[in-house]
Parts: C-alpha cells; sequence; structure tokens
C-alpha cells in the first residue's frame, strides 16, 4: 500500500528564499533507496507570522519509508539539516499517511 510522508515546516516571513534554497542545495540520496517514488517541497500560505511549507514524499509502503529512516542514506542527507536554524519557528511536524484511494 502506498505510503506518504510530509514534513510542516513554518519559516519566518522573509527567508521563504533562503528556504527553498537549503532543499535545492541538498542532496536527499532519495533516488537511491529502494521504495521510493517521488518527492515534492510544496509551498503553502503565509501568516503575519510565517509561511507554511510541506515536503511530501511518496513510497511504495510505510514498511520502504521506515527502511530509509535507519539507513545510511538518511543520515548522510540530513547531517547538514540544523543549518538556517533562525529561518524556522519551531521544529518540522512529520505526518504520515496511508493511501486509501
Amino acid at each position: 500500500m502506498m505510503f506518504i510522508a510530509m514534513n510542516r515546516f513554518k519559516i519566518k516571513l522573509g527567508h521563504e528564499q533562503d528556504f527553498v534554497d537549503i532543499w535545492k542545495g541538498r542532496d536527499s540520496l532519495l533516488h537511491t533507496v529502494p521504495g521510493f517514488l517521488e518527492f515534492h517541497l510544496l509551498q503553502g500560505p503565509s501568516t503575519d507570522d510565517f509561511t507554511l511549507f510541506s515536503s511530501h514524499a511518496k513510497w511504495a509502503s510505510r514498511d520502504a519509508f521506515e527502511a530509509w529512516t535507519k539507513s545510511d542514506a538518511f543520515r548522510q542527507a540530513h547531517a547538514k539539516a540544523g543549518g538556517g536554524k533562525d529561518i524556522y519557528l519551531g521544529p518540522p511536524q512529520l505526518e504520515c499517511f496511508e493511501v486509501v484511494l
């Protein structure tokens, strides 16, 4: 069953392009991971304090996603994840979904 993992990020106003550039500059290594299907970085609405972004990764199964989170590729892709912390309003929020239709 297909599985979708999303992280929601609250990015301080005025730092939207900084956030996009961080994602453009990193090598996620996702293309090397069994069960990975596709990735999108989504920009959502802005409030008075932040702009909402979401990373959207589609996987062949929950097991494939969980294997990714325990892999060397995951550790390598997230080794520099702490960069630019001053642009975030709090940590990302992980949301996971089983595709039912």
